[in-house]
């Protein structure tokens, strides 16, 4: 009879109480993440405020590298680190106030059983919203339920209503009434042409611009 090492179960980590675990997907190029740290900074800053007056805790799941001066999640592998230290069913909170690669906690996040908040700065000069963005369509792809929020400066009442909601219930609902199906297109030569070129790409997948453009039949003037 054959014998084998069966590995251990490593043991799971608890949740803390009135706590949310925070994790902030960062940047592959490192200069990208460095220049965004102080800002990052004060997000987290902000919305740590914002929990401590609901009697929360935010801890961060992973420290700040002290030799790279900055505590974003870098890489997949990373992320699948940090993801070891947060308890499954612990409240997460993922922060955002820079461009970030959505692979670095997408892999995490596929086996995470508590509640999901994202949340971004908004300002003209950090692209902290579009990595949001982002972020929350991969989850949607994934079929992952979670919420989601943003301010400019984290002191305006719907920005602290919907932190309320969360830690309160694990949702934040947004109005979508004015979310509608379109309408079916009426028959035209644009119609016709958009649907004759869908099925010549589905058909034949050109591999480069120029055999797409050949493969449709365009010019370029």
């Amino acid at each position: 009879m054959s014998e084998y090492a069966v590995p251990s179960t490593p043991k799971k980590t608890t949740a803390e109480p009135n706590t949310a675990y925070l994790i902030a997907s960062g940047d592959l190029r490192e200069s990208a993440n460095l220049a965004g740290w102080p800002v990052q900074q004060a997000l987290e800053k902000h919305l740590t405020a914002a929990f401590e007056d609901l009697g929360w805790n935010v801890k961060r799941a992973n420290d700040v590298d002290p030799d790279l001066g900055h505590g974003f999640i870098r890489s997949q592998r990373m992320g699948l680190e940090v993801f070891k230290n947060i308890p499954e069913d612990a409240p997460l909170v993922i922060a955002e106030a820079v461009w970030q690669y959505s692979h670095h906690v997408l892999a995490g996040l596929r086996t995470h059983r508590g509640p999901i908040l994202t949340v971004a700065n908004f300002a003209p000069d950090w692209p902290g919203l579009v990595g949001l963005l982002g972020l929350n369509a991969g989850m949607t792809k994934m079929g992952l339920s979670y919420s989601t929020t943003w301010s400019v400066d984290f002191t305006d009442q719907w920005f602290k209503d919907g932190i309320r909601s969360w830690v309160e219930t694990g949702n934040i609902p947004h109005d979508t009434s004015h979310v509608r199906a379109l309408p079916e297109l009426a028959d035209s030569p644009e119609k016709q042409l958009g649907e004759a070129w869908q099925k010549n790409y589905s058909e034949t997948r050109p591999s480069s611009a120029s055999s797409m453009k050949a493969a449709w039949g365009c010019t370029t003037r």
